[in-house]
């Protein structure tokens, strides 16, 4: 069996939160779905809010710390993206948002992306299709079709709201596992392919 990587972002503010609770859901399909395709996953979650500090002070100086830097080095460098927001104001977090802006604009280039996003009420489903597809559109990253959004009468376990959510994740995740098996293995990131600064500038001190 061959093996790739899935970097799970989650953008859940609490300890547990919902958001981590579906991401641990589409991860877990989306490595069954792999399996059944005969390729082996290995999983690296990020969680943000562990980086909310490293991201405001990379937004005012323009530097990743060490972190913070694992954690972009991470989804530069997997095979497949699963990426889930709570929904604020109708959009995604601004914690969210900040993680993908620090990003290399051509970080996640064709890289498989499987959307998800929870909310109190489903009136905010639609924020899937509104902010989240044109980001990742934006960074030009390979979107799954089917986006999975999750709101509170979705965790109802065994009621229809809980089947209809359990037949998103399969079908996205059976979305993404097509994508990742029809792709090459992704190139290990080599942290010193393109400084920021270059050796002749670092020697003169600037």
């Amino acid at each position: 069996m061959s093996t790739r990587t899935i970097a799970v972002v989650s953008a859940g503010l609490s300890t547990p939160s919902s958001t981590r609770l579906l991401a641990d859901r589409l991860t877990a399909a989306a490595v069954a779905a792999l399996a059944d395709r005969g390729i082996t996953a290995t999983v690296e979650v990020i969680e943000l809010r562990e980086h909310a500090r490293d991201l405001a002070d990379d937004l005012l100086t323009g530097f990743a710390n060490k972190p913070l830097q694992a954690a972009v080095d991470t989804v530069v460098g997997a095979d497949a993206v699963i990426a889930v927001t709570p929904i604020f104001s109708a959009s995604y977090s601004g914690l969210f948002k900040t993680f993908f802006d620090v990003l290399d604009k051509d970080a996640v280039v064709g890289t498989p992306v499987l959307m998800g996003a929870t909310a109190g009420t489903a009136r905010h489903s639609l924020a899937l299709e509104h902010a989240l597809r044109p980001l990742f559109a934006y960074l030009r990253a390979t979107v799954v079709p089917t986006a999975v959004f999750a709101a509170a009468e979705d965790w109802a376990g065994a009621g229809e709201a809980g089947r209809a959510l359990a037949d998103r994740v399969a079908r996205a995740a059976g979305e993404l596992a097509d994508l990742v098996a029809g792709r090459p293995p992704a190139a290990p990131v080599d942290p010193f392919a393109d400084p920021t600064t270059s050796f002749e500038d670092l020697l003169r001190g600037s």
